[in-house]
């Protein structure tokens, strides 16, 4: 395709929807030279609600997808297939191939009880792959308790936290009101779903004494000796089904003000 064979050397963000765009965002702020390609694969929405077995074959499509658009490195921007399918999907890659992953030893390096909390969708929290990575990750060090934001991950995917800031900021309240109310002492949670960034102003609005970890950045950082100077230009692809058609998606980028047109796969 035309549009992606004028980039150079570009590195590819993808994840399920929407939110990957804010690691494309990131990147573009860090290297603002650098070409990216951004894949939203929303026939394969939503990644946090399938299986493993699921998950390392739509993640597969997506990166073979990206190869044969030229993308000399990937960032897979979705924490649940970074924890439980990263390591098989890099055999399969081609290409250098990073993930997001829950900041769990940064979080317990800001956190004074000693407690945290890990927001993130069903499939990642209930894995066993993520409590093998949070015991290498915190090593006795405190207490980490994972819960599943799937609920929240919905708000944005649907952009009813741009249409539907009352209903949004009540589902925070009331989803993060009842994780606290059990366990109080909780005073840092990672928002480990790329989708939960996009809620960070209601979170710190609703919950102020609380700190709020983004993973994106240090995945951003890890890309550093894979870019290039480009033209910093950014092209979207999208895929679709049924469901999830490609212009509810150009819907949702003009509600929030991303000025892309996205090319549709096959």
């Amino acid at each position: 395709m035309e549009s992606f064979a004028t980039l150079h050397r570009p590195i590819a963000v993808f994840d399920a929807g929407i939110g990957s765009y804010a690691a494309v965002k990131l990147l573009q702020q860090r290297f603002p030279r650098q070409d990216l390609i951004y894949l939203a694969d929303r026939a394969s929405f939503p990644y946090g609600g399938k299986n493993r077995q699921a998950l390392l074959a739509v993640t597969v499509q997506a990166v073979q997808r990206l190869r044969a658009l030229g993308a000399s490195a990937i960032l897979m921007a979705s924490n649940a297939p970074s924890v439980t399918v990263l390591d098989d999907l890099r055999r399969a890659a081609g290409v250098p191939l990073f993930g997001v992953v829950p900041p769990v030893a940064e979080a317990l390096a800001l956190s004074e009880s000693r407690h945290i909390g890990v927001l993130g969708v069903r499939s990642m929290v209930e894995s066993p792959e993520l409590g093998e990575y949070i015991a290498g990750q915190s090593r006795g060090r405190g207490r980490v308790t994972p819960f599943n934001a799937s609920a929240l991950v919905d708000l944005v995917e649907s952009g009813a936290f741009l249409t539907e800031r009352p209903r949004t900021a009540a589902a925070v309240d009331a989803f993060l009101g009842a994780i606290l109310a059990a366990q109080p002492e909780i005073d840092v949670f990672t928002l480990s779903s790329t989708h939960l960034p996009w809620l960070a102003g209601y979170f710190q609005e609703r919950f102020p004494g609380k700190t709020f970890v983004d993973p994106a950045p240090a995945a951003i950082e890890a890309l550093e000796p894979w870019t290039t100077a480009g033209t910093g230009r950014v092209v979207c692809a999208v895929t679709e089904n049924e469901t999830h058609s490609a212009p509810a998606f150009r819907s949702m980028l003009a509600a929030m003000g991303i000025g892309l047109q996205p090319v549709v796969l096959a």
